[in-house]
């Protein structure tokens, strides 16, 4: 049997926090990733965090797999116009993918089947191939067109996450509020996890 495999793709958005944590639990628990970032969450991610993805992909794969002290055979890189790379294709579709974080742009996108890039075109393979994709949409307000194309997706069995965290739990440090959100998308993968309390506990 092999190993399950998830397509994790960063776009623009802010909230590179989000994409980096659930990589960490991905690999933790032996599931090999496809990565894939637009040259936007490049920027966003040096922004946003330490870890700056520059050069070729097996640079990025050799940064990130130092970064979470991984098995480098667990990380496979692609750049975004990479049109060979397995999750272009549903012949090699992953069992599911992420958008994480997911500018609106990004997802109108997806929703409208451009493929214009690598991530668009692997979310068009996903949708395809009926396996499960999740949206991270980072934006506020929504306007009308967002909610639009989050309402077509989402009649197309997208899932649409919101990072919205809860603060019923008791929240003392940003790391709580990111584990909150990715512990919700690993829950939608079918990934145990025991990142945050559940309901009741």
């Amino acid at each position: 049997m092999r190993a399950k495999v998830i397509t994790l793709a960063m776009t623009g958005a802010s909230g590179a926090g989000y994409a980096l944590r659930l990589m960490q639990c991905l690999l933790r628990k032996n599931i090999r990733v496809q990565f894939i970032t637009s040259q936007p969450g490049q920027i966003v991610m040096a922004m946003e965090t330490e870890l700056k993805l520059t050069g070729s992909p097996s640079k990025m794969q050799q940064m990130l797999a130092e970064h979470f002290d991984s098995d480098p055979e667990l990380i496979q890189v692609y750049s975004r116009d990479q049109w060979t790379a397995p999750p272009a294709s549903g012949s090699s579709v992953a069992d599911a993918m992420v958008v994480c974080p997911c500018s609106m742009g990004s997802l109108a996108s997806i929703a409208v089947g451009s493929s214009d890039n690598l991530i668009h075109r692997a979310a068009d393979v996903v949708i395809k191939e009926r396996r499960t994709l999740i949206l991270v949409p980072r934006e506020t307000p929504f306007s009308a067109i967002h909610l639009e194309n989050m309402l077509k997706l989402a009649r197309l069995g997208v899932v649409i996450l919101p990072p919205n965290p809860g603060f019923y739990h008791g929240v003392s440090q940003v790391s709580e509020l990111i584990d909150f959100i990715v512990a919700r998308i690993l829950d939608q993968l079918g990934i145990d996890n025991d990142l945050t309390p559940r309901w009741g506990d």
